[in-house]
């Protein structure tokens, strides 16, 4: 069946189409010197259209294109597009069933991930979307006229929600499963531990992606839950106990974690170590050597001793090192130093050590030569860097080479060591599940072992618990955007956050939380309090009060209720506890920095320093230029990092927190806890 304009038609529409043929499943339109075939499933809708004589076909085709037929007679037209329309709606009948067999199929795969009796991971998601174009694209119709048919739509719909809004649907679909999950193995989670897990604690467990960071805010509960994930694992037997890595920062933390899972899991072949215990296996295995750790590492007194004489005997020997370390400590540094030979100055030595212990830590963590430190700092700073860098080489080098005499490694060099072992296949990783605790204290070395025993073993999945909110050690490399960007550090995966903390009453807890948010670079997480408190759960005092204050504590606080009193630094110590003992017999009083504190609680907590200046808090900036290239570039926000720091102070106690500020200098902190409603007081 054909139909054509009229020869008027023709001649006044002036369109390069005058000609419409129907054919077995589709239409050819053409003219004089165009054609254009319009298969049945590239058709979208047809329209017959009547103008002031003639007639009008137009055919709408994907990508809003549109071919129209002009200058027909109308009752042909009108003939002609009945009957092309019955031609069309046939096959499109007998296409849509076609269709909702594809369809079918697909949600059928879809109903059995979402019925599976495991987690579905976001890698997965990918896999099910490109099942679902690859079924899209096997349809013999445009996807926009399945709406049209009643078998086709619904399941369409579905497909298209899985594709526009997979995130979502995983969310949903795993929550769901989650939530059944602990109503099935109810016995699991409220045994595992001492006290009953929290649902939020429960949802992190079971949480299956292949890289889970878990936010665990201060006193949310997160060695419990390192705990319960490796106890879920093995109950679920979805690892072996050797299958499964525990890391720890410090030996202290990894001895308590194994204590802890020998009381809780029994004696299971699980053990918590640190990297560089790690790294020893590493090395011992994949090289069959045993290396011998330094003395130095353990050392301190020994190891500032050997780099000041070292250093000294620099100064003494070349004159112009001697000039130039002078430069550095007074002009970078801005310490004022004695005249003449500066260098056997025995304070200045004690004060220089453990400057240089850190500096030279961060080169030896750097690992590599002299001219890639160099190369990674830019313009500005490169030709200053370089001068620095030298004049610690021979200082370098007498490290180095006590290290050779004593026939040992490092902890930098550990590290180093088991990676370059790992890069080179000397060793197979045989961990699925690698569990690791303070998360926001890694470096980009530790960092470095991680992606190493992961790329061994392509199976492994990491589940990393800490705190952004906690994060405090930078000036020994720890890097935070490894925590805050996790997902483009470590790959796809989920964040979840524990919800309640045990530790303090909610009145500690949302003045603490809405100052260390402040900072808009920290993750946004909740932490609710299970206890109540009032506003007198902090309160500013003047730091000439803390006599009066440890008086009045002393007339309710039991013996067994601990005290701790913080500063920002050792030397900031109040002289008044040094009779503490005798004064308040009673009271259980001890003083620690803030760093040192740091996993602590304490029922009341009391922090002093609080004034600005050179030893105030927030610390005023006293990184080097060696500091500022090899350590981890800081956050683009005012004492990011003492504002994090304050945070862990105020979260130590239980019922109360007294600042003890310096009223004549006051620290820039006090007046931003006023803001968020902390109260001034003169006395206690």
């Amino acid at each position: 069946m054909e139909l054509k304009a009229t020869s008027l038609g023709k001649h006044l529409a002036q369109h390069p189409y005058n000609r419409v043929r129907l054919l077995h499943a589709g239409v050819e339109v053409s003219g004089e010197n165009h054609e254009y075939l319009i298969p049945f499933n590239q058709l979208i809708q047809i329209r017959c259209k009547r103008g002031i004589v003639w007639g009008e076909l137009e055919f709408e085709l994907p990508d809003e294109k549109v071919v129209r037929l002009h200058g027909t007679e109308w009752q042909e037209t009108q003939r002609f597009y009945h009957h092309l329309q019955q031609s069309w709606q046939n096959w499109s009948a007998e296409m849509s069933e076609i269709s909702a067999v594809v369809l079918q199929q697909q949600i059928e795969q879809i109903q059995h991930i979402e019925l599976q009796d495991k987690w579905f991971k976001r890698s997965e998601l990918g896999k099910l979307q490109q099942q679902i174009c690859q079924s899209f694209a096997a349809l013999p119709m445009p996807l926009v006229r399945l709406d049209e048919f009643d078998r086709c739509r619904d399941s369409y719909h579905l497909c298209l929600q899985w594709l526009q809004k997979g995130h979502q649907k995983v969310a949903l679909r795993n929550m769901r499963w989650g939530e059944h999950l602990l109503d099935l193995h109810q016995n699991f989670f409220q045994t595992i531990e001492t006290s009953p897990l929290n649902k939020s604690q429960s949802l992190a467990v079971v949480n299956g992606e292949d890289n889970v960071l878990v936010l665990a805010g201060a006193g949310s509960g997160k060695t419990s839950v390192l705990v319960a994930r490796a106890g879920w694992l093995l109950y679920r037997q979805e690892a072996e106990p050797d299958q499964i890595l525990l890391l720890a920062f410090g030996r202290k933390a990894a001895q308590e974690m194994n204590e802890r899972i020998q009381e809780r899991l029994g004696h299971v072949a699980i053990t918590a170590k640190t990297f560089h215990a790690l790294a020893l296996q590493i090395i011992q295995e994949g090289s069959r050597k045993v290396p011998n750790i330094s003395n130095l590492e353990s050392d301190s007194k020994a190891r500032r001793a050997l780099l000041i004489k070292n250093w000294q005997q620099q100064c003494a020997d070349k004159k112009t090192h001697a000039k130039s370390w002078r430069q550095w400590l007074t002009e970078e540094l801005g310490w004022e130093l004695p005249e003449g030979d500066f260098w056997c100055d025995s304070q200045l030595a004690e004060r220089l050590s453990p400057r240089l212990e850190r500096w030279l830590s961060l080169m030896r963590t750097h690992g590599g030569s002299q001219a890639e430190m160099i190369e990674q700092a830019d313009e500005e700073t490169r030709d200053l860097f370089a001068k620095r860098v030298r004049l610690m080489a021979p200082l370098l080098k007498a490290w180095k080479s006590a290290l050779k005499d004593e026939g040992a490694v490092d902890f930098a060099g550990l590290i180093h060591q088991a990676v370059n072992i790992l890069e080179k296949g000397r060793f197979i990783s045989p961990w699925k599940h690698i569990l690791v605790d303070e998360f926001q204290d890694i470096s980009p070395q530790r960092a470095q072992l991680l992606a190493a025993l992961r790329k061994q073993n392509k199976q492994t999945n990491l589940f990393a618990v800490g705190d952004d909110w906690q994060a405090i050690y930078r000036f020994s490399g720890a890097e935070l955007s490894l925590t805050t960007a996790f997902k483009e550090n470590f790959g796809e995966g989920a964040q979840c956050a524990l919800d309640t903390t045990y530790r303090f009453n909610d009145r500690i807890g949302d003045i603490a939380n809405r100052f260390v948010q402040q900072n808009p670079y920290q993750l946004k997480k909740p932490l609710n309090s299970l206890t109540r408190g009032n506003k007198k759960s902090l309160i500013i005092l003047p730091q000439e009060q803390l006599e009066s204050l440890l008086d009045k504590i002393s007339g309710y606080a039991k013996p067994e209720e601990r005290i701790l009193v913080l500063a920002r630094y050792h030397h900031l110590k109040p002289e008044l506890l040094q009779k503490a003992v005798t004064r308040w017999p009673k009271l259980n009083i001890e003083f620690m920095t803030i760093h040192a504190s740091k996993g602590q609680q304490a029922e009341y907590a009391i922090i002093v320093g609080l004034s600005d200046g050179n030893d105030g808090f927030p610390a005023a900036t006293r990184e080097s230029v060696l500091e500022r290239v090899l350590l981890p570039q800081p956050e683009d926000y005012p004492d990011a990092e003492e504002r994090r720091l304050l945070y862990v102070a105020l979260t130590r106690a239980r019922h109360q927190v007294w600042l003890l500020q310096d009223r004549e200098s006051p620290s820039v902190f006090v007046e931003q806890l006023q803001s968020i409603g902390v109260p001034f007081q003169r006395r206690p």
